[in-house]
């Protein structure tokens, strides 16, 4: 049996957090893909004021020998470092902070009141819970059961 993309990536997270941290860098977001039948490992990373080429090659040549040094992945894959781009994944709850007053999506392990997915803005964090204000009223969910959020760029 081997080892879960999802277990995968907790991984990569564990090892990628702290020097993302120590060079001054946010771990927004890492994704485990197979894409056209190869294998691509993505981190997003960001920093106040955005992140630019130079850190995406810095993060990538640490995290690529880090990776093949603790043996993460076996089998071949292909490391991408980039921004996190307007629809900014939201992860950890400094990002909930960091997004609140703005438009936000966010989508549920299992449906709450019938439904999956919320769309709307972000209203406050608090505990572990955010509170999302749709157009039909307020809903508040737990992080814990939130599987995937991203800030909504306003095209507008």
């Amino acid at each position: 049996m081997g080892v879960s993309a999802s277990q995968i990536t907790e991984r990569v997270i564990a090892l990628v957090e702290p020097v993302a941290e120590d060079l001054g860098l946010d771990l927004v977001d890492v994704e485990y893909v197979t894409e056209r039948g190869r294998w691509i490992l993505r981190i997003y990373i960001d920093k106040p004021g955005g992140v630019n080429v130079e850190d995406c090659a810095m993060v990538s040549s640490e995290i690529g020998d880090l990776l093949d040094v603790k043996n993460v992945i076996s089998g071949h894959y292909v490391l991408e470092v980039s921004s996190p781009g307007l629809n900014r994944p939201l992860r950890k709850e400094k990002d909930f902070i960091w997004a609140t007053g703005k438009r936000i999506k966010a989508r549920t392990k299992m449906p709450i009141e019938g439904r999956r997915n919320f769309t709307g803005v972000l209203e406050r964090y608090s505990n572990g819970t955010i509170s999302i204000r749709l157009d039909q009223g307020t809903v508040e969910l737990a992080l814990r059961d939130i599987e995937k959020a991203n800030l909504l760029y306003p095209f507008e």
